[in-house]
């Protein structure tokens, strides 16, 4: 989600550093953000010098230490994995300034704990973008234990600054966005694994009856079912309540490397094109 935050601050006239793991990871966020912005050319929503002042405004690094000088906010979207977001705040800790905000965009994990890998716990806050970040308004701002109202003030007031919706909610596992919705996918999983129904009559019913845009199954794959896994894992743990525990097929098919468009199949096949194809499961 990384090159969606970076292009919606570009395009709303921040200085954007965008710092990726390599240079073909960087190569492939910019050319990410420029065929976005193409698909907003094309419907007439931007222009092209729309287009080419929101690239001007984004630089590439490899480097976190040439990516943070004097930056006043650096938004994190490493992997949903703690110890790594530990090692990465630690270090942006040691690098940055003293007023630099350091937000994450983790979709579960505690902000609390993320922020005591600092110095500056009252300057660390949970900025949790909806992918696709640049379509998506909400933005679930969550405070860790020791987060300052200042520091969410500002967080808040830029939300809006980049024409998102931003609700304030408090640090706990999965936060509001994902303590609802994983358990529904981990149930639209289960309702498959327990031969209840398919793959597309589960998310015809949950388009058609609920009025969902997608189905959860869809949904899951969208995300990434690993991500999905993984943030299971952090409701399981972190409210020791067996009811959140990961249905056997998805731990199945994220140890196979399903894991839905990213890898070229999950609960829908996108082997051929991004159309999606149902797959078949034997019950």
């Amino acid at each position: 989600m990384g090159n969606g935050i970076a292009h919606v601050f570009a395009q709303n006239g921040y200085q954007v550093n965008l710092v990726d793991v390599s240079e073909d990871s960087l190569n492939k966020g910019i050319a990410t953000i420029t065929k976005n912005l193409d698909r907003m050319i094309a419907k007439e929503k931007i222009s092209e010098s729309d287009k080419a002042a929101t690239l001007g405004n984004i630089s590439g690094h490899t480097k976190i230490s040439e990516g943070i000088n004097d930056v006043g906010l650096v938004v994190e979207a490493a992997s949903e994995n703690l110890d790594l977001k530990l090692k990465i705040f630690k270090e942006l800790d040691f690098l940055c300034g003293s007023n630099t905000i350091l937000a994450t965009n983790t979709s579960s994990i505690s902000i609390t704990q993320i922020a005591a890998a600092t110095g500056r716990a009252d300057k660390v806050i949970g900025m949790h973008f909806m992918n696709p970040v640049p379509i998506m308004q909400l933005v679930e701002v969550i405070r860790g234990r020791d987060t300052s109202d200042e520091t969410t003030k500002t967080i808040m007031k830029l939300s809006e600054d980049l024409g998102k919706i931003p609700v304030e909610v408090n640090d706990a596992p999965g936060f509001v966005a994902n303590r609802i919705l994983m358990p529904m996918i981990n149930e639209a999983i289960e309702t498959l694994h327990n031969g209840v129904a398919g793959v597309y009559e589960i998310d015809t019913v949950m388009k058609l009856g609920m009025a969902h845009p997608m189905g959860p199954l869809q949904l899951a794959d969208l995300i990434g079912l690993d991500v999905c896994l993984s943030i299971i894992h952090v409701l399981h743990d972190g409210f020791e309540n067996p009811k959140y525990a990961p249905c056997p097929l998805l731990v199945n098919m994220v140890g196979a490397g399903k894991l839905g468009v990213k890898s070229g199949e999950g609960f829908y096949d996108y082997s051929e094109s991004r159309k999606a194809e149902k797959v078949s499961f034997p019950f």
